[in-house]
């Protein structure tokens, strides 16, 4: 133990230990460290629609497309015209053998002058007898008979007429010619060939009304409307799109695909479409109005790593709680939907995970 030598010393050290006593009673050592609001980026939630499109494969197709045959039949005695060939109205497509058809014809005039000749006769015949009849050398009932045998004369005429014509129209169906200015684009009977009559031989589409046909599910054919604009895209035209609107829906599903299919009129008659291109048809989808959030507005935490939470700003105490919210479909902008919300509410869109419940919090811009 240490002595003091003068009482100097003694008073010093007693001054010293009263400041030290001091000092340690007025310092913050029990006091805890006061918290500060930590900084954070927030955004206002809005209610809103997404607007997107499905993509549908399809094909272009002629407005007009029509199988020509023959109104008779008999045997394919020439096709002067391929698959990809331009016609004009009235330009041969095929002809039948037509030997047949010429025979009758023949045949019919000759039945005409034979009939012809023969109400001649019955006419005189007439003539006479009603001179007769006046004269009253014969009686009523043979004139009767004469008057009616020329009635019947006359009638052969005229049905051998109609006859004749009947078989001159059957000559000129031997012929199949373009009833159209048009593109043939398909061949289904060769020369040689016996046809019947009706029988498809060329089919003949229309270059003026271009359209696309494609096939929806039955899960979306409530979503469109004849004359609702779309998009069409073609193959061989890279990303560069066409404007089109739908003119026909289909009333009944197909029996085997169990779709409808759509045909959607060009709005432009492009030359460079050809007939047979393949196309994408982009439908607009209509989701329903929802919460969009930014995707880093939304964190799990530790205790529920299932449930996904966003941080709501309580804007009176500037204080956030965690609020469970349920994922909805992406969006663009790195967004996505979610349920829970109702709208016009301050979240936290940046610095999610140092954040506590209850936490006080500021923010510099505007949200």
């Amino acid at each position: 133990m240490k002595t003091f030598t003068t009482p100097n010393q003694a008073a010093g050290l007693l001054c010293r230990l009263c400041l030290l006593a001091v000092v340690t009673g007025c310092s913050p050592q029990n006091q805890e460290p006061q918290s500060h609001p930590r900084p954070v980026k927030v955004v206002r939630t809005a209610s809103e629609t997404a607007n997107s499109a499905t993509a549908y494969a399809a094909e272009v197709r002629a407005r007009h497309e029509t199988g020509l045959s023959f109104r008779v039949s008999g045997k394919l005695a020439a096709r002067p015209v391929e698959v990809g060939d331009r016609v004009r109205k009235g330009q041969l497509l095929a002809a039948l053998d037509a030997g047949d058809y010429q025979l009758a014809v023949q045949a019919l005039k000759a039945r005409l002058k034979s009939a012809e000749a023969e109400r001649r006769y019955s006419g005189d015949e007439l003539d006479r007898y009603r001179e007769l009849l006046a004269q009253q050398v014969i009686s009523q009932a043979d004139y009767d008979r004469h008057e009616t045998a020329y009635t019947a004369a006359r009638e052969r005429v005229e049905a051998v007429k109609a006859e004749l014509g009947q078989a001159v129209n059957q000559l000129a169906y031997t012929v199949l010619s373009a009833d159209r200015d048009g593109v043939v684009t398909a061949l289904e009977a060769d020369s040689g060939q016996v046809v019947t009559a009706g029988q498809t031989i060329v089919r003949l589409a229309q270059l003026d009304g271009k359209e696309i046909h494609f096939d929806l599910p039955e899960h979306r054919i409530a979503e469109i409307t004849t004359g609702q604009a779309l998009s069409v895209a073609l193959w061989a035209d890279g990303d560069k799109k066409i404007k089109a609107h739908i003119r026909e829906i289909a009333a009944a599903a197909d029996s085997f695909s169990r779709t409808y299919r759509v045909k959607a009129m060009l709005a432009e008659n492009r030359d460079d479409v050809r007939l047979g291109m393949t196309a994408t048809v982009w439908l607009p989808s209509h989701t329903p109005a929802h919460i969009a959030v930014p995707l880093s507005a939304v964190f799990t935490s530790q205790s529920d790593p299932k449930q996904p939470k966003i941080w709501l700003v309580d804007e009176q105490t500037a204080t956030v709680k965690a609020l469970p919210v349920k994922m909805g479909v992406a969006l663009a902008g790195e967004r996505i939907a979610v349920t829970g919300l109702s709208g016009d509410e301050l979240i936290v869109s940046a610095g999610v995970q140092r954040l506590s419940e209850g936490q006080a919090v500021h923010w510099v811009a505007k949200p």
